[in-house]
């Protein structure tokens, strides 16, 4: 599968949000519960524009986290119908742009803009693009058992299954204990 870099790059942010969620999260909490937290989870991924570090802020981006989790279960026009939405509330205008070394990318709000909105729009785009290339297969559940993980399979195949490799250790685990077990 080829899409754009910068929405590969969308696309891997949106499920390492939507795994901080206490439903697929390593610990079963939310790794970003606190404003600390998030500051954390934004460092590792380098998010640009404004950012409040406030629990106004924390409590827009849980929700935009439960929002972007349910865009893995609609089918692809209730999808077209979420991101549409997305990017109307916002006012989205898409302009190119390039900043912190990156080369040009889409953006469509201010970087003033506050960060829920911008991750919406961000992760809207990616979903355009996803949907216009026909791929939205590629963005699964977790196969794991107890597992409620996103993931964005952008191999070459089309296999992966898992939205860690800890899930799909512990899926081969439990498969090699029931195939010894039957011997």
């Amino acid at each position: 599968m080829h899409l754009a870099p910068d929405t590969e790059e969308t696309l891997e942010f949106a499920v390492a949000l939507a795994n901080t969620d206490p439903a697929a999260s390593r610990g079963g909490s939310d790794e970003i519960g606190t404003v600390g937290q998030l500051a954390g989870f934004l460092s590792d991924w380098s998010y640009s524009g404004r950012i409040d570090h406030d629990p106004a802020e924390l409590r827009d981006v849980l929700q935009t986290r439960d929002l972007l989790r349910r865009l893995w279960d609609l089918d692809v026009d209730d999808a077209v119908h979420a991101v549409n939405g997305m990017l109307a509330e916002a006012g989205a205008l898409p302009h190119l742009a390039r900043h912190d070394g990156s080369p040009w990318h889409l953006h469509a709000t201010s970087p003033n803009a506050p960060l829920a909105q911008r991750i919406r729009v961000e992760v809207a785009l990616a979903f355009v693009d996803v949907i216009r290339s026909g791929v939205t297969g590629r963005l699964r559940r977790c196969a794991a058992d107890g597992c409620g993980g996103v993931l964005v399979d952008l191999s070459r195949n089309g296999s992966k299954r898992f939205c860690s490799v800890r899930c799909g250790n512990r899926m081969n685990m439990i498969a090699f204990r029931e195939r010894a077990s039957q011997e």
